[in-house]
């Protein structure tokens, strides 16, 4: 299966720190995309500001790289205006639930058709390793030199209250089953979010002493479990991996083009 159909080749070699995650997450996107025979002019890209929104720039989709936090608001203009196109949003943690978190639980709250990935390395990368939303108390970051003591929010919990139809969590260690919950998404009929955890050596895994990238893939692999899995019950702090939330429910764009007919057939009455 040949992929570089989907790449933008001249804006590589990519900008990423080596062992970053969000590679994995490309190349997980992109396999997502072949297995489902979707034509790059079917797709649009829209990302903010952060290493996870470097990814609009190397695939070969209509792509829109705008401010940070805004994401999901350009998204849902493209959506409205031309809803037969898959957009596809991928944000940071910090993009995702910090300045953009108020778009976020929205986009969740309408049930726009869209599918928000959130790689979630726990830091801002891009702009020198400050603590972000999902950092977590106990974590150190170059803006909580002492530890942070914010709580994270649970991306899953927080989208399935927010009103996402279609919720999940993966990680960078868990490519196939990653590339499965993307393809799911993308097909899913309303707002789909899946979370990966993406591994940030450069400042997350250095700061927190948890080693280089082979190291936090390993945390990946003995930290997680599916989701309903027994470990889990003998393990609380386990994270819990799966679909979180997947039911059919009125999508917003269909429902928008209910209210413009019915206002379209009433302006006609009135000419007559």
């Amino acid at each position: 299966m040949s992929i570089h159909k989907y790449l933008r080749e001249r804006f590589f070699p990519h900008i990423w720190c080596a062992g970053c995650g969000h590679g994995t997450v490309l190349n997980g996107l992109i396999r997502a995309i072949e297995s489902l025979g979707l034509s790059r002019n079917e797709i649009v890209m829209v990302s903010g500001i952060g290493c996870s929104s470097r990814i609009t720039g190397y695939l070969d989709f209509h792509t829109l790289h705008t401010l940070h936090g805004r994401a999901l608001a350009f998204a849902t203009g493209i959506k409205l205006s031309k809803p037969e196109l898959n957009v596809i949003v991928p944000m940071g943690d910090g993009d995702a639930l910090a300045i953009g978190g108020n778009h976020f639980i929205h986009a969740a709250r309408r049930n726009i058709a869209m599918t928000a990935l959130v790689m979630n390395n726990r830091i801002y990368g891009m702009t020198g390793g400050q603590f972000s939303p999902l950092s977590g108390c106990g974590m150190t970051a170059t803006t909580a030199p002492y530890a942070n003591i914010d709580p994270d929010f649970d991306v899953a919990a927080l989208a399935t209250a927010a009103g996402a139809s279609f919720v999940a969590r993966t990680t960078t260690f868990h490519v196939k089953e990653m590339i499965d919950l993307i393809r799911q998404a993308i097909l899913h009929d309303g707002f789909s979010v899946v979370e990966i955890l993406s591994q940030c050596p450069t400042y997350f895994g250095r700061k927190n002493k948890m080693g280089g990238a082979v190291e936090m893939l390993n945390w990946y692999k003995e930290r997680t479990t599916p989701l309903g899995s027994k470990a889990k019950q003998n393990d609380p702090s386990l994270i819990e991996r799966g679909i979180f939330m997947q039911v059919d429910k009125p999508e917003y764009c269909s429902q928008y083009e209910k209210i413009l007919q019915k206002a379209q057939s009433a302006n006609s009455q009135t000419k007559e």
